[in-house]
């Protein structure tokens, strides 16, 4: 009977040894959810890359900062996807030809992307931010379509390339959505 009193106790104190941990835990991340990144990045159109993306900027203070450095990870995601599609190798013809044009596509997001980063720079309330809030709509929307577009190119091509374009653009889409509901988000808050 002792030893299974002395058991007993000893899975008691574990019992609340763990539930302690657990608390601890649990604690830290409420707190978490506190951070702007966080409770901003909850309901994008992928809120781990939200969050994993947006997390090191320290600079973040307001929903606006949020926004603008959405836009420079799309920006800089935009600018390597370019970059890797430059020095892909390539067999066909018609590889090449979709290369070609996918890099015309991206050049143009990043040129979308650029001018509703200089646009969210001078954002106001007041007069003009609805004009404003929709023409950064417009320009991160447009440069979804032309990322869209730059896949569209691969659907005829089989194999690694496709497979290797696919990967690199669907990230830049992703980050990009995920700018594009941030700056949506600007609009109700305003």
């Amino acid at each position: 009977m002792f030893h299974f009193l002395l058991l007993l106790l000893l899975f008691i104190l574990q019992i609340s040894h763990f539930t302690s941990e657990k608390t601890t835990t649990i604690t830290s991340s409420s707190s978490t959810k506190n951070n702007l990144v966080y409770t901003s990045c909850t309901n994008a159109s992928y809120p781990k890359i939200c969050i994993r993306t947006l997390s090191s900027y320290s600079t973040i203070k307001t929903p606006k900062d949020l926004a603008k450095a959405s836009l420079n990870v799309s920006i800089s995601r935009a600018n390597k996807a370019s970059k890797f599609l430059k020095n892909l190798k390539v067999k066909s013809k018609r590889e090449k030809g979709a290369i070609v044009d996918c890099i015309e596509q991206i050049s143009d997001s990043i040129y979308d992307l650029r001018k509703a980063l200089f646009e969210l720079k001078h954002l106001h309330k007041g007069y003009g931010f609805k004009f404003q809030i929709n023409n950064l709509e417009t320009w991160v929307s447009g440069a979804l379509t032309y990322d869209d577009t730059c896949l569209d190119g691969f659907k005829e091509i089989d194999g690694n390339v496709r497979y290797d374009v696919k990967r690199k653009i669907s990230n830049v889409v992703k980050v990009t959505s995920n700018a594009l509901y941030l700056i949506n988000q600007l609009d109700r808050s305003g």
